[in-house]
């Protein structure tokens, strides 16, 4: 089974207190190419989000948005201690009215008073909740753009499996018509040389040399065997459970070899006519390969 790097998928969450949403989209990339837009409260929790997104979708060009509303933001980011403010204040204006001084500044004196405001803790804000629940919302996001991945890596296989059977398939018309192409060779090959015989006198073993050697140049039995056996190879690694992109690549630019390296040494109109339709299969395999994860 198979992966696509195209994927996309969101999520969202409503209650009383919160409205959260969050978008996932990916197209196809080397490595993974991430891009965040998060709440300024979220900032420090980029490397988190990173770390969390790298372990769903592994790699591509992934974009990520994270929407959040409070619907409690009446609600101060500190803490009064209104008893502890009431003690300062009363003792505060005690002193000023023991040495007959004014009262006016007393209540400031009060509210700036040691332990009298404190900023909110994240706990006592619930932050540590509110991004729990982004985390919750965002996992999900993640798990239905892998599902998509996951869909369109089924169509994808389908495809390439198509193409995997027309070069298969050209595979075996070329080894069916290179029998005749080597009749055809052996037939011209014996009127030449019956027409040198009766001209000339010749070296039996020099040209039994010459004749391996034209033969050599011409047989192209091994590359229909390595292309039969990268074609297979092919195959197997799209059923391998993850990753199998890169390999299917690498795989791809060996049947090209082949396949060129077949229709150069065959120099026939019959056979370059698979060849050339073959090509045109693998370039298919090619392009849909890049978006293989």
């Amino acid at each position: 089974m198979i992966k696509s790097m195209t994927g996309f998928g969101n999520a969202g969450f409503e209650d009383e207190h919160l409205i959260i949403h969050v978008e996932v989209k990916s197209l196809n990339s080397k490595f993974l190419d991430l891009s965040i837009r998060s709440p300024r409260q979220f900032s420090e929790k980029e490397h988190e989000i990173r770390n969390l997104v790298q372990g769903v979708l592994d790699r591509g060009k992934v974009s990520v948005s994270i929407e959040f509303l409070s619907k409690s933001s009446k609600e101060l980011p500190v803490s009064i201690n209104q008893e502890l403010f009431t003690t300062f204040y009363h003792k505060f204006k005690g002193l000023a009215n023991s040495v007959g001084d004014d009262t006016k500044d007393i209540f400031k004196l009060a509210l700036q008073a040691p332990n009298v405001i404190n900023n909110v803790s994240s706990e006592e804000k619930d932050e540590v909740q509110e991004w729990n629940k982004v985390k919750e919302i965002l996992m999900e996001a993640l798990q239905k753009c892998d599902d998509f991945r996951v869909d369109e890596g089924n169509s994808l296989e389908e495809k390439l499996d198509e193409n995997i059977a027309a070069i298969s398939q050209g595979l075996a018309s070329v080894a069916k018509e290179e029998g005749q192409r080597k009749e055809k060779i052996k037939n011209k090959i014996r009127n030449h040389f019956n027409d040198w015989l009766d001209e000339n006198a010749f070296d039996a073993n020099r040209f039994e040399q010459e004749l391996i050697y034209y033969f050599e140049k011409l047989d192209i039995t091994e590359e229909l065997v390595r292309l039969d056996t990268h074609l297979k190879y092919f195959s197997k690694i799209m059923k391998e459970e993850k990753n199998q992109g890169k390999k299917l690549g690498f795989i791809s630019q060996e049947i090209g070899r082949e396949i060129n390296t077949i229709g150069s040494k065959a120099n026939d109109a019959g056979i370059q006519k698979y060849v050339i339709l073959m090509k045109d299969e693998l370039e298919k395999i090619k392009e849909q390969s890049m978006n293989v994860l």
